[in-house]
């Protein structure tokens, strides 16, 4: 095989070592898929590669070559596709390890080798059975055999966290003799505190030969739920690359949270006076991506791009929000790819963003019907977790927001074929005497049933979102099924439960057409006029098609 000659990482204007730049070294890919749940296919690996080079990652590590054919394969076709970030590949202090990562990073544009030898006391006796000299010798051999093939070289001391601080600096001063580009101290465990990572880099950084040749990394995991705090800490005490994960997903606990350290640098900017090329406007989008990808869901409370992370429900919260901003935000949505902060309306919000709220959706009423519709809306939302708008317009109709009909499901049938199309019919009727009966084919069951409402109630709308989940265990779980679509220019929110998801959807389905039925009926003729029709009705292969999200 010939050498590939790559060149070192430099991304920024002013040089790789400029100190003012922190930079961002993703391993979703490699460490974060490594954990349970959150394998990906190559096409899926790819797919979110592209996805983190638009996001701006100066490295992305794509895998681990040597684990396996199809690790190697997903790493090569990650190596030949991106064109600015660096791909990185992970290797033992192997030969054979060596030399298949380097083959995998044949055609990219830019490539690092990333080599991991562990240096504690623990692993040095009980994993490697290796002497200090055994380990500082392998780790000679190995940098210099990967400068052969690649300019960048990456050189990471397994559980440096409890590695003798000694014989850190005895490691990594002959790593970067030997031609290592960046050195790494992960807390491979999260066993660490803040004051502990910052007092060693500092530590390091003061004692490493050379150390103005490498730069120092960070990686840290959140065993004891510190490993972002430990990553800034780490950048504080001199660390200029931070090793994280979208989501912070990662093994056991999870790694860093690429999301969190790169806004926490961003709004505290003042405090660090550094900064990362990351389009933080895209965090969030990418989030979901791999959120789809993997099928495990974001937590609502989750930082930065959780969706309670610019959700705001407290009397108390809403006003000081609607006033200004700030008061109990200190980022904004848009920066993060949310489109705006919400203010969710439940039991614990109070009449100035249920006043908002109405007037948004065209009801501007006077003091005294406020205070009869707040009222109601306070006995419904101490029924109901969260109050949908099609629940506030009917409290400002004076309908009843529980009301079920006028359509009924009196029939239901489905069919599906192996490889093929499914099909489904419906018979619905409705209160004022009418019987429909209706069928259709589609992608699947679900959309063939989503596809027979729609010619059986003839309302115009295009699913946005479609969740199943499963809401208890075993053989006869019960399916919760969620729906989101759009007519009239605002999203229409159902739900229904069963043990059966394909009747589940099928009611959720419906309760959206009646509660545009039953609204529309107590709207003016220009108002009705004014909705329009819209294309098909949940369009499950449109180009803005809903976002299908299935977990257990």
């Amino acid at each position: 095989m010939t050498p590939q000659t790559a060149q070192p990482n430099d991304t920024d204007e002013g040089g790789d070592n400029a100190e003012d730049r922190v930079r961002i070294f993703d391993t979703t890919l490699r460490d974060g898929e490594q954990a349970p749940g959150f394998s990906m296919d190559r096409r899926a690996k790819l797919c979110m590669a592209q996805a983190l080079e638009t996001l701006g990652v100066d490295i992305l590590e794509a895998g681990f070559p040597q684990a396996s054919p199809d690790d190697f394969a997903a790493v090569e076709e990650i190596a030949r596709s991106l064109r600015h970030t660096t791909v990185c590949a992970l290797a033992r202090c192997q030969t054979g390890d060596i030399d298949t990562a380097a083959r995998a990073l044949e055609r990219a544009h830019r490539s690092r080798i990333h080599l991991f030898l562990s240096t504690s006391p623990l692993h040095r006796e009980h994993k490697l059975g290796m002497s200090k000299q055994q380990v500082l010798d392998t780790a000679v051999a190995s940098i210099q055999h990967a400068r052969k093939y690649c300019a960048d070289v990456e050189f990471s001391a397994e559980d440096a966290m409890r590695t003798e601080p000694e014989f850190l600096v005895e490691v990594f001063s002959a790593a970067i003799a030997s031609g290592a580009t960046t050195v790494n101290v992960p807390d491979t465990v999260g066993y660490t505190t803040p004051a502990e990572i910052h007092e060693l880099f500092t530590y390091l950084r003061q004692h490493v030969r050379d150390a103005h040749k490498a730069v120092f990394s960070s990686h840290c995991h959140d065993d004891l739920g510190m490993a972002v705090a430990n990553s800034l800490a780490a950048v504080s005490g001199g660390a200029r690359q931070v090793e994280c994960t979208i989501n912070g997903i990662g093994e056991r606990a999870g790694n860093a949270a690429l999301e969190e350290i790169v806004m926490a640098l961003k709004v505290r900017a003042p405090r660090f006076g550094l900064r990362t090329n990351i389009d933080t406007r895209k965090l969030h989008p990418t989030s979901r991506l791999l959120s789809q990808l993997t099928g495990q869901a974001v937590q609502r409370n989750k930082a930065v791009v959780g969706d309670n992370a610019f959700a705001h429900e407290s009397g108390i919260h809403q006003h000081g929000m609607l006033k200004h901003r700030s008061t109990y935000e200190i980022m904004r949505p848009e920066d993060v790819g949310i489109a705006e902060t919400t203010l969710v309306l439940g039991k614990h919000s109070g009449r100035h963003a249920l006043r908002q709220r109405l007037e948004a959706l065209g009801h501007k009423l006077e003091d005294a019907d406020l205070d009869g519709v707040f009222k109601r809306f306070k006995a419904l939302a101490d029924r109901k977790r969260e109050i949908r708008d099609e629940d506030l317009e009917a409290l400002a109709l004076g309908q009843d927001p529980d009301a079920t009909g006028p359509w009924h499901i009196t029939q239901l049938n489905t069919s599906s074929h192996l490889g093929g199309s499914a099909s489904a019919t419906v018979k619905l009727s409705h209160e004022d005497g009418r019987e429909v009966g209706e069928a259709a084919i589609g992608d699947g069951p679900v959309d063939a049933v989503l596809r027979a409402i729609e010619r059986a109630t003839g309302t115009d709308m295009v699913l946005t979102r479609f969740q199943v989940r499963a809401i208890s265990e075993g053989g006869d779980a019960q399916g919760h099924a969620q729906l989101v679509a759009r007519h009239a220019k605002r999203d229409w929110h159902g739900s229904s439960v069963s043990t059966d998801i394909i009747e589940a959807t099928a009611h959720a389905a419906l309760a959206i057409v009646n509660r545009i039925e039953r609204q529309g009926t107590s709207r003016s003729d220009a108002s009705i006029e004014e909705c329009g029709h819209g294309g098909p009705l949940f369009d499950l292969r449109a180009n803005g098609r809903a976002q299908k999200e299935t977990t257990a």
